[in-house]
């Protein structure tokens, strides 16, 4: 039972990176748009969000092996 606990709040912890890394995304745009931010500073915070994305996908590759391997 312990396993199923971990694995779900595994889950809501993916769940809430991808959300937490979608809600910076969109006010960076929004700011450095509002800011007349350089596109220089606007590329920083796209690749910081693509490097949020990629970390959320790691994780959810990461948590699907653990439960192919724990498969009954």
């Amino acid at each position: 039972m312990s396993d199923k606990n971990s694995e779900q709040r595994q889950g809501r912890v993916i769940s809430l990176v991808i959300a937490g890394v979608a809600l910076f995304w969109i006010a960076a745009t929004a700011l450095g748009s509002q800011l007349g931010l350089p596109q220089r500073t606007r590329a920083l915070f796209d690749l910081v969000a693509l490097a949020g994305f990629i970390w959320a996908i790691w994780m959810i590759y990461g948590l699907w092996r653990n439960r192919q391997e724990h498969k009954d």
